[in-house]
C-alpha cells in the first residue's frame, strides 16, 4: 500500500534557516512540522488549532516550498523494530568500540539516546548526564532515563534500549581512574 507525505524542498529548507521568503508566521510553523513522515492529515492535526488547513499545504506545496512524496505505508507490526534500528547509535552494536572507556561508552550511549528519542523534554536529563563524573553517577540516571524513553517512545523503545544501557552500565568495572572528567570533555 503507498500514501503520501510531505517533505520539504530546498527552498523550504532556505526558508526555515535564513527567512529569505518571509513566510507567513503561521504557514511558517506548518513548514517546520514537515518532516518527510507524515501525512497531510497527520500534519493538520497538529495545527488546526491555529486556523491552519488544506488550503495552508496547498499554498507551501504551489509556492514550492514544500514537495509530495508517496511511499510504502509502514507495516505496522514492523514498525517499533524500524523506529528501534534507528534510535540506537552504532557505538553500541558492539558493547564497547576498541580503546573506548566504559565511561565514555555510557556518555555517548545516553546523549545519543536521549536526543532522539525524548527530544527537547530529555534537556534536564542531557544536564544531569553532563554532570556525571562516574559510572556509579550513570547508574543513578538509568531509571528516569527509561522512564523518560518509556514515555516518550512506549514499551518496545524502553526494553531495547534498556537492554542495551544494562550492557554498557554493568561491565566489568575497570580499575579507578582520575581521568574520567577529562574524558568527558574529551567527549565533547
Amino acid at each position: 500500500m503507498i500514501h503520501t507525505v510531505f517533505d520539504k524542498t530546498d527552498k523550504g529548507r532556505e526558508e526555515i534557516a535564513t527567512r529569505k521568503y518571509r513566510l507567513a508566521p503561521r504557514l511558517r510553523t506548518l513548514l517546520v512540522l514537515i518532516d518527510g513522515k507524515q501525512t497531510g492529515g497527520d500534519l493538520l492535526q497538529k495545527v488546526s488549532g491555529i486556523g491552519l488547513n488544506e488550503e495552508s499545504l496547498a499554498e507551501l506545496l504551489q509556492h514550492g516550498f514544500i514537495r509530495s512524496v508517496s511511499i510504502p505505508a509502514p507495516d505496522l507490526a514492523a514498525q517499533p523494530t524500524a523506529a528501534m534500528a534507528v534510535a540506537v547509535p552504532a557505538a553500541t552494536e558492539s558493547v564497547l568500540a576498541e580503546g573506548q572507556s566504559q565511561y565514555l561508552a555510557i556518555y555517548k550511549f545516553y546523549t545519543a539516546t536521549i536526543k532522539s528519542t525524548i527530544g527537547l523534554r530529555g534537556y534536564g536529563l542531557q544536564l544531569k548526564v553532563e554532570k556525571a563524573a562516574s559510572v556509579a553517577d550513570f547508574r543513578a540516571l538509568r531509571q528516569p532515563y527509561l522512564e523518560a524513553v518509556h514515555k516518550a517512545k512506549g514499551p518496545e523503545m524502553e526494553r531495547s534500549l534498556r537492554s542495551r544501557l544494562d550492557q554498557l552500565l554493568y561491565l566489568e568495572e575497570p580499575a579507578p581512574s582520575t581521568t574520567s572528567i577529562n574524558l568527558h570533555a574529551a567527549a565533547e
